[in-house]
Order: C-alpha cells, then structure tokens, then sequence
C-alpha cells in the first residue's frame, strides 16, 4: 500500500465534530478519510484517542466508540513510535523550529515516504525536505 499524505489529529478530531460551526471542515475530513493513501502514526492516534475521550470535550466520545474508529483507520499505514522517527524528529525540530510533536509527524511522514502533510496546525505552503504541509480548511 503506498500513502502519498500524512493525516495530523486535527483530521481525525473534525471527523467526528457534532459542532454545527465546524460542519464544512468535518465534511472535509470525512472525504480525505475515505481516500485509500493516507497514513498515519501511533503519535497520531493517541493523540486522537486522549482529545477525543477528553471528559471536558463537548462532544467526547466513549471509549468503544474510539477505539472502534483507530481500529478503521489501521487499514492505513502506521508509522510506530521508534528511535529512529525520535532522533529524526528531533534533527527536523532543531533545523525548522517546530515543536517536537509536530516534528515528530514530519519524521513519521518521511519515514513513510509521504510527499504531504495535511494538518490546520502547521504553516500551510511549508515545504519540510521532500514534504509539503497543507492546510485542506484554507
């Protein structure tokens, strides 16, 4: 399975949006997730399960619903949490000034060998090495 773009959390939360304002970007992050190359990474589900869950979240999600929804999005590739994606997040963190966690999804990315990001919380247009960063709620 190839995976030409890399989903941030921020995908994943406005998928399951029950908040009226944010309608379109749930309709967007509906429609990229039923795209076939996307990827993903552990970073990025805990990420999802931790903000979804939140107990302060207005529309938080019990934990079967969830796990439920990570289990369908394993149909994508994973990139794991290792060594490797660490040390070169944190390279990437020093050479671009990033935060370690959005360094982290740029090594995670290279590692899967995407040629796109598409994230709300990075510069939309950045260029990362061989990665371009895109904000679909622009």
């Amino acid at each position: 399975m190839t995976a030409v773009r890399f989903l941030d959390t921020n995908i994943l939360l406005y998928s399951i949006s029950r908040d009226r304002r944010e309608a379109a970007k749930r309709d967007i992050a509906v429609k990229l997730l039923e795209e076939r190359d996307n990827a993903l990474s552990v970073q990025v589900l805990q990420e999802f399960y931790v903000q979804a869950t939140r107990p302060t979240r207005r529309d938080a999600v019990p934990h079967d619903v969830a796990t439920g929804l990570i289990s369908t999005w394993l149909r994508f590739p994973i990139q794991e949490i290792t060594l490797e994606v660490m040390g070169s997040a944190l390279d990437i963190k020093a050479e671009f000034g990033l935060s370690y966690w959005d360094a982290a999804i740029v090594a995670a990315a290279r590692v899967l060998g995407c040629r796109e990001i598409v994230s709300e919380d990075m510069s939309h247009g950045q260029k990362i090495e061989d990665i371009v960063i895109t904000n679909p709620f622009r």
